[in-house]
């Protein structure tokens, strides 16, 4: 879907898409670019709400990040090991 933006840089969201996503007037937005694809992303009300759980998993992030240092320890030893020999 293409839009044109006004002069005053503003763009119209068409009904259907503000339907969909409930954006009403005086709904928050920011615009994130994602490495040159610009989005709009509604935000929330309440953000730390919002957040809360986000990060529940069954996996520790704590645990991972240490199984991921042990190795890249190995696979440094490894490559010391076979430029010493």
């Amino acid at each position: 879907m293409q839009m044109t933006i006004s002069a005053k840089g503003g763009i119209v969201i068409p009904a259907e898409y503000r339907a969909i996503y409930g954006l009403k007037p005086g709904t928050r937005v920011s615009l994130v670019d994602y490495g040159g694809i610009l989005s709009i992303v509604r935000v929330p009300d309440d953000p730390i709400e919002a957040s809360h759980g986000m990060l529940k998993g069954k996996h520790s992030l704590t645990q991972d990040l240490l199984e991921e240092h042990r190795k890249e320890r190995e696979r440094d030893e490894r490559r010391i090991a076979r430029l010493r020999s």
